[in-house]
């Protein structure tokens, strides 16, 4: 049976032509890639260009060159897109340039006064330190690693004592081989050491596991010590960075990414208005030019003046043809994407008024598939990675699709009602007798959500929330 569907997709897959792949891919592409696609474009054939004037070109005369070109009447301006909406604004990006996670430890260790042997190897420690902050290679590793590099014969005792050292370096922590040993270096670095320190220290360095575990009331009476001083040890830990790498803010670690929305969508006085982000998208136009070099390269009659012309004709004539369909591949692209948005605002109204998530009504891609008279498997490729700015911030268009469920009055409601239920009672719980997965169902289901405890499961993973036993606190 699978053969015979895999028949089919390949059926189906033969049928497209190279400019409908084309024009799949150009709709699958979010704003940042359109644009790198038609500047590729604007490389590659020389007949399209970058619209530089919003005023319309006059409409060239009709060339008849037979069998070899033929200029219809079309206006100029339907060979032209336009992806800028009226208060589009470029923008200049600004980058800071900084020293480097790495770049930052070698400068604190010049304050170290190391002889030339140790700082090379205390260099090469750093080198070795990942971009958490963590040493997670073993020191014989990167000893036989030195002695092959650098030709300089060392051991791990030796290593040891310059990853101290780095351990004194900031951030604290730095240089951890693990999360124990991270915690504890944090920790020692701090001045004062309270008794809520001290007892953190103890935790950590004798009853690691069973921190980890949560096994708080264990941990109380084996430390002989009260509830309070017990929770104030804790928070002590909790204040503590597991990953002292991203602590660093100094300089260029890596650039943060940041989403360039597709639509924007603004809301006024009950009034929308739904706009395709075009900025840093280039107009685009069919140049003129070689259409009056045409018209020089034929009689009056049509005919190429010469042989040579001839295949001049012919090349400029495909040119001309393939700038013509991008700029309306483009523009049905434009079309499309429109169409397809109009109707998700049209289905999530209520939602996009106030942006509560309970709002969202269930929705699949059939359902807006249904609105536009589109393909499902268009409007999954409008979907994907596809970003909608909005008053309350920017909205992956995954998001706002969900699966419908019923509750016992027969209504149907969204999965995200389910899981801001679901997030809500987790939030009220007693955090020191933390719901299980079955008593959150049953909550549910008293609500009249008739859901399964694995569903239960499997919302309280995607919303970030750990099981109940990790969830427990004193």
């Amino acid at each position: 049976m699978s053969a015979i569907s895999q028949r089919q997709v390949q059926k189906m897959l033969q049928k497209l032509s190279p400019q409908q792949i084309q024009m799949i891919k150009l709709l699958e592409l979010p704003t940042l890639q359109l644009e790198q696609r038609i500047k590729q474009e604007i490389e590659e054939n020389p007949v399209l260009e970058e619209e530089e004037s919003p005023e319309e070109e006059q409409e060239a005369k009709e060339v008849s060159v037979e069998e070899y070109f033929a200029e219809d009447d079309t206006p100029s301006y339907k060979y032209r897109v336009n992806n800028f909406s009226k208060d589009d604004e470029k923008r200049p990006i600004y980058l800071s340039e900084g020293a480097t996670f790495q770049e930052s430890l070698i400068q604190q260790l010049g304050f170290k006064h190391l002889n030339e042997h140790d700082e090379t190897l205390a260099k090469y420690l750093i080198g070795s330190i990942d971009d958490d902050g963590y040493l997670r290679r073993d020191l014989r590793s990167i000893a036989d690693d030195i002695a092959f590099s650098l030709g300089i014969e060392t051991d791990e005792h030796e290593l040891e004592k310059m990853l101290k050292v780095i351990h004194e370096l900031e951030p604290a922590g730095v240089g951890a081989r693990n999360l124990q040993e991270c915690l504890l270096l944090q920790l020692q670095s701090q001045s004062d050491h309270t008794p809520a320190q001290q007892l953190a220290t103890k935790i950590l360095t004798d009853y690691f596991d069973e921190f980890t575990k949560k096994h708080y009331e264990k941990l109380i009476s084996r430390l002989g010590v009260s509830e309070e001083t017990f929770r104030d040890a804790i928070e002590e830990i909790v204040r503590l960075s597991p990953k002292p790498g991203n602590l660093y803010s100094g300089g260029r670690n890596e650039m943060q990414p940041y989403i360039t929305p597709d639509f924007i969508l603004d809301y006024h006085d009950g009034i929308f208005e739904l706009s395709l982000n075009g900025a840093n998208v280039p107009d685009l136009k069919v140049n003129r030019r070689y259409v009056e070099m045409i018209r020089n390269m034929v009689t009056k009659d049509g005919k190429p003046t010469s042989s040579s012309d001839r295949e001049t004709i012919q090349f400029v004539k495909n040119k001309l043809d393939s700038a013509k369909w991008f700029i309306s591949a483009i523009k049905q692209r434009h079309d499309t994407l429109m169409r397809t948005m109009q109707a998700i605002l049209d289905y999530q109204r209520e939602y996009f008024i106030e942006g509560d998530q309970s709002k969202l009504r269930p929705m699949i891609l059939k359902d807006i598939a249904d609105k536009t008279n589109l393909d499902v498997s268009t409007i999954s490729r409008v979907v994907n990675s596809k970003y909608v700015q909005t008053q309350f911030g920017i909205i992956p268009l995954k998001q706002l699709f969900s699966e419908a469920m019923q509750t016992d009055s027969g209504e149907e409601v969204s999965s995200y009602e389910i899981k801001k239920i679901l997030s809500e009672c987790i939030d009220k719980e007693d955090k020191r007798k933390p719901l299980t997965d079955e008593v959150l169902m049953d909550i549910l289901n008293e609500k009249g959500y008739h859901i399964a405890r694995r569903t239960v499961a499997k919302y309280r993973e995607m919303l970030g929330i750990p099981v109940a036993r990790l969830r427990k606190q004193i």
